[in-house]
């Protein structure tokens, strides 16, 4: 497939004075149309001239046009994968994988609003004779909310950007969609957006129910939060960006919910008994999850809490022995790789830590893991341990006791997710952790990685401040729709004025 480098707004390929070159993993790299203020405005109100429409069609209709997305996206694999793995530097079979993921979730979404409940659909009959005051006929049910902004993110070229969960959800919301593509994939994201075209002219759709913006500066991004027309906000990303363009949305003249997922070192808990009897088996299966993927992942697991002792000695050997073996990895840009090797350095120089696994900077965006030990004292003294390092680098935290443990629990940010390591002698320890973990995460794991996010109904991908701007929410799953949905109850009104779904 033959790059245009170009947007696409409301239906058409639009080209820009400026422009910005790509930065592939491999490969030249190729010009694209840099986003402006003005388009940003041309696809705000593009979608805005779109939402009565687009709003007004049935689940059946939507379920239709998710779903030819979805044919869309996977007629496409090939392209995307030989384009992905050019930018990003991710294997065929990742991204593939994430392919199948992007399309899965947009059939899960179709699948979802055929059923009906995502409408929380109330009704109260009138009670015309009940005293001392009758009741009104009242419906209750949810309605989309107006245009999404979407901000592709740079870890997730396919599931977290141009058609990943906040998108599928808006556009099953019955919301259109602004996308601003991430500049380390831009080829990527013209890709998905062509499916999308096709899609939307194949299921008769208006044509501003989708446009992509690539590019720009910081203006862009500022200009897409604040447009008067925008009603919310999906964003992935780091806890800066996010919180910035969160600061922007809560300062406008009407303030929008901004859904952000932002950061989070999702803590693992080893707790005793499963240290003594398996701590060797649990450190190897920590490393890989650390690793997996150079570390890219939102529920990386970048910290273990571990009592001291044979148990955490066992843990720490393995988990170093396989880390020592584990190659150089690329990293999704060059950025990505600056920033891991910047906080590999700020924990370095926190003094109370011990370094076990030195990280080496290989080629421009190569990475090999870091791992550092400290104590439980230590760490509850200093505030510069506990935040995100993107990329393979963790930290074992070795406790004196279940006090200390829980402790640190109490301490920690909000986060993803939290995990318990536990064999049968740790119910106990478990069962007094429970009360604090399920107010830090939006996701207890038992004796796993959370490496790994099943898209489902049942899934929580979120969890109190800095994990996400909005700890109700999740990005993942078919609750995250009602992100992009708001109550509106009906009081006697005649059915020929009530909203067809």
């Amino acid at each position: 497939m033959e790059l245009m480098g170009k947007h696409l707004i409301a239906g058409e390929w639009t080209g820009a004075a400026e422009q910005f070159s790509s930065d592939p993993a491999e490969g030249e790299p190729r010009i694209f149309a840099a986003g402006t203020v003005d388009l940003v405005d041309r696809a705000a109100q593009a979608a805005e001239d779109a939402f009565d429409a687009y709003s007004a069609t049935t689940a059946q209709d939507r379920a239709a046009f998710l779903n030819a997305i979805a044919d869309e996206v996977d007629a496409r694999i090939d392209t995307l994968a030989l384009i992905g793995a050019q930018e990003t530097g991710l294997p065929d079979a990742r991204l593939r994988g994430e392919t199948g993921r992007t399309s899965g979730q947009l059939r899960m979404f179709a699948t979802h609003i055929l059923e009906g409940d995502f409408l929380d659909a109330r009704h109260d009959a009138a009670l015309p004779d009940r005293t001392p005051l009758p009741r009104s006929d009242l419906r209750m049910i949810q309605r989309p909310i107006g245009p999404v902004a979407v901000f592709g993110a740079s870890n997730f070229p396919l599931a977290f950007s141009t058609a990943g969960g906040d998108t599928a959800s808006a556009l099953a919301a019955g919301c259109p969609v602004v996308v601003r593509g991430h500049h380390a994939h831009p080829g990527t994201a013209e890709v998905v957006a062509a499916a999308i075209a096709a899609a939307i002219t194949a299921c008769d759709m208006p044509a501003g129910v989708f446009s992509l913006i690539q590019g720009g500066g910081l203006e862009v991004g500022q200009a897409l939060v604040q447009h008067p027309l925008i009603k919310a906000v999906g964003f992935t990303g780091s806890l800066r960006g996010g919180r910035a363009l969160f600061d922007l949305c809560a300062q406008r003249p009407e303030p929008i919910p901004f859904f952000g997922e932002l950061g989070s070192i999702n803590p693992v808990f080893v707790l005793p008994a499963a240290a003594s009897a398996r701590g060797a088996e649990i450190g190897a299966g920590w490393a890989a999850s650390l690793t997996m993927g150079a570390g890219q992942f939102c529920t990386n697991p970048g910290v273990v809490v571990v009592t001291d002792g044979p148990g955490a000695d066992a843990f720490r050997d393995a988990a170093v022995a396989a880390l020592h073996e584990s190659p150089a990895q690329t990293t999704l840009t060059a950025g990505i790789a600056d920033a891991y090797f910047d906080g590999r350095d700020r924990i370095a120089r926190a003094g109370c830590t011990r370094a076990l696994v030195s990280s080496d900077r290989g080629e421009a965006r190569g990475v090999t893991p870091a791992v550092f030990e400290v104590s439980g004292t230590d760490w509850l003294n200093s505030d510069a341990l506990a935040h995100e390092v993107f990329g393979p680098l963790g930290i074992i935290v070795r406790v004196a006791d279940a006090d200390e443990m829980a402790a640190v629990a109490k301490g920690l940010d909000g986060q993803l997710t939290c995990t318990l390591q536990m064999d049968a002698g740790d119910t106990a320890a478990a069962k007094a952790l429970m009360p604090v973990l399920e107010r830090k995460a939006g996701r207890i794991l038992a004796n796993g990685f959370p490496t790994g996010v099943e898209v489902s109904g049942a899934m929580v991908h979120g969890g109190p401040y800095p994990a996400s701007t909005n700890f109700g929410a999740t990005s993942v799953g078919t609750l995250a729709i009602r992100r992009f949905l708001r109550p509106v109850c009906y009081q006697d009104l005649p059915a020929e004025l009530l909203p067809v779904v």
